[in-house]
């Protein structure tokens, strides 16, 4: 992937002999490595699926102007008939809530909406993490646990897909 830049550009892009790019505020830009983007809506699969002490770690920015956005850990990837979907997390700005819920063969279970707090704030950074427990995940965000979801679905190493969308864009995976 080549951009072509005009010569009279701010961040205007040299390359330089040890392998780096200097913008012409003098930041060093790594060239020869490339990390896959993390463009939303994201799907991704979760190596061995989930068991007791695994977390799983989205990190990303909200947009300056969002409605929602949503995080998904499914069971597969399939939309036809729709995969299960062991915990669905829905940030809703209009109404500032973190709602949950999950699918179980096509069934949607009794939505959980109560919170502390709403953590959320546009156009500003976050951390979430999705621990999980014997009994349930645990959710914790910027570092303070929010609130606990009690698992549906038994067989936790089938929970093997993470999916994401609506309005933020995503800084990190882990």
């Amino acid at each position: 992937l080549r951009l072509a830049l005009p010569q009279r550009s701010a961040f205007h892009l040299q390359k330089i002999e040890d392998g780096h790019l200097n913008n012409s505020l003098g930041s060093p830009v790594q060239a020869d490595v490339y990390f896959p983007r993390l463009i939303v809506p994201f799907c991704g699969h979760i190596k061995g699926g989930m068991r007791p002490g695994k977390k799983i770690l989205v990190m990303g920015i909200v947009d300056l102007n969002p409605e929602s956005f949503g995080i998904s850990l499914t069971c597969g990837e399939s939309e036809d008939p729709p995969a299960d979907v062991a915990i669905e997390l829905k940030a809703v700005f209009t109404e500032r809530q973190f709602v949950r819920n999950s699918c179980v063969a096509g069934e949607w279970g009794e939505e959980q909406s109560s919170i502390p707090y709403f953590p959320f704030i546009p156009d500003q950074p976050f951390r979430v993490e999705i621990l999980c427990e014997h009994p349930r995940f645990r959710i914790f965000v910027d570092g303070h646990q929010l609130f606990d979801f009690y698992h549906r679905i038994e067989t936790l190493s089938a929970i093997d897909t993470i999916k994401i969308n609506g309005d933020l864009q995503l800084t990190k995976l882990g």
